[in-house]
């Protein structure tokens, strides 16, 4: 149940607002001329008037405000302060999306530390550097780096469905962020208290069978990102005998998987995405099976964005899985290349101008002309037509390889997938040519699928290799890459 579930179930104990019939500006707004620039809340709260653009009125932003302080009241007890905040709460859920953007307004500028006190307490602390009052002179900064934003959250976590109500809350709010700078301060308060709330620590490993109930089976069709789930039949094979799923859970989040991985149990490292999916497929005999290949990990919180446990629930699957299955040796992905695609379309030039005479004379010959890039994105939209020799599949090959192996944007793998993987330790080990022929694998990468090695002895340092800027890959993806 989410928050506008269990709150729509509430009567409100808030007062109605106030309705937006007329908002006087003090001066007349005309066609064509520019929005007047948006007012901070200490201007609106010492205002009489609201702009147009403005969904709460002064005296109800005034009214807001004094409710949320009443919250973070040091008076009063953290229980009290807790059914203050569902109180709130139960008013915001019928809130609309303006007026919750107050309201967010409200928790960024109105709660922020105070700047004084800060800038006394951090003079205190570097002239304590070196002396017997060093240790006291931190305590002190640390606690006056604590917002009153931080004790309003805080607050809302008391309730019992009050993370629930935080977490939809940030997923509403970050697709606010960017056009409006001032909401940045309670973002990174949320992500921060979140990335302490969720931690592995508080976290249960969970195993989800076909035998799990029906409302939970139900979230793995609904946030399924990888692999669209086509029916209950599809889902029912991506759980059978020689499939594992897991997911982590929160106690406060009750039946709500915060991330889950779906494996297959194979001799091998699997090439395609097609027989994993494929319903009349018989299973794999799992006392035979040598290899765990990791096809979907999807996560299902938009407002734990920010919150890293993906690396941690791999490593806690590959240690559940060694005590179940003593034989399995390689654990491996099968991955899509997302961003591929539209790499190639912006470099194909390059990738062209980049090759020896003779073999751009071969990939000429082999599109029945001149190796242009229309010609040869043309020829790509139909990569099952290429055949295994083909200069122009060969050409698509390297440009993947070198999309994986040796891209980077702002100190990371450009390739969102192969920085998760890589960043966990594990290394590009092979590329597979239609490894998703479906229309969105086409779409993203042209039905290229990548395996990355989980390879358990070299975790270690192929995370030290990342960092010194050089992306783990196996010989066969660096040949190609050459």
């Amino acid at each position: 149940m989410n928050s506008s579930d269990w709150l729509a179930r509430v009567p409100l104990l808030r007062p109605a607002l106030e309705p937006k019939a007329v908002a006087a500006t003090g001066a007349a707004v005309h066609a064509g001329d520019a929005p007047p620039k948006p007012r901070s809340t200490r201007e609106r709260l010492e205002a009489t008037l609201r702009r147009r653009q403005e969904a709460l009125s002064p005296r109800v932003l005034r009214r807001t405000l004094t409710e949320l302080k009443a919250i973070v009241d040091p008076h009063v007890s953290e229980v009290e302060g807790g059914r203050r905040a569902k109180a709130f709460a139960e008013w915001y859920v019928h809130a609309t999306p303006d007026e919750r953007r107050d309201c967010w307004l409200l928790m960024s500028e109105q709660f922020a530390p105070d700047p004084r006190k800060l800038k006394a307490v951090r003079e205190q602390y570097d002239a304590a550097q070196g002396t017997a009052d060093e240790g006291p002179a931190e305590i002190r900064l640390r606690k006056a780096m604590v917002s009153p934003r931080t004790r309003l959250l805080q607050r809302f976590a008391v309730f019992a469905e009050g993370m629930r109500f935080l977490v939809d809350m940030r997923a509403e709010l970050l697709a606010h962020v960017k056009s409006d700078k001032r909401l940045l301060p309670l973002d990174a308060e949320l992500e921060s208290l979140f990335s302490t709330w969720f931690d592995v620590a508080f976290l249960e490993l969970r195993r989800i069978s076909w035998d799990s109930p029906a409302s939970l089976i139900e979230k793995l069709i609904k946030y399924e990102a990888v692999h669209d789930v086509r029916s209950w039949e599809d889902m029912k094979n991506r759980l059978g005998s020689d499939r594992r799923c897991y997911g982590f859970f929160h106690p406060r989040l009750a039946g709500e998987p915060l991330i889950f991985v779906e494996v297959a149990l194979a001799d091998e490292i699997v090439a395609s995405i097609t027989p994993l999916l494929d319903e009349a497929a018989a299973p794999a005999d799992v006392g035979r099976a040598t290899t765990a290949i990791f096809y979907s990990i999807s996560s299902t919180q938009a407002g734990l964005r920010g919150v890293s446990f993906g690396d941690s629930l791999i490593k806690h699957v590959v240690e559940t899985l060694k005590g179940e299955f003593p034989r399995l040796k390689c654990f491996a992905t099968l991955s899509p290349i997302p961003g591929l695609r539209a790499w190639l379309t912006k470099n194909v030039g390059t990738l062209i101008g980049g090759l020896e005479p003779k073999s751009r004379a071969e990939l000429a010959k082999a599109l029945g002309g001149e190796a242009t890039a229309q010609q040869v994105l043309a020829a790509w939209e139909r990569p099952q037509q290429l055949e295994q020799k083909s200069p122009v599949r060969l050409l698509l090959l390297r440009g993947a390889a070198r999309y994986l192996g040796r891209e980077w944007q702002d100190g990371k793998p450009v390739d969102p997938v192969a920085r998760f993987h890589l960043g966990n330790g594990a290394r590009v080990e092979r590329l597979n040519w239609g490894g998703d022929p479906s229309p969105k694998g086409l779409a993203q990468s042209y039905g290229l699928m990548v395996n990355y090695l989980y390879d358990l002895g070299r975790l270690d340092k192929n995370r030290a290799l990342l960092g010194k800027g050089t992306i783990p890959v196996s010989s066969t993806v660096q040949r190609l890459a050459d």
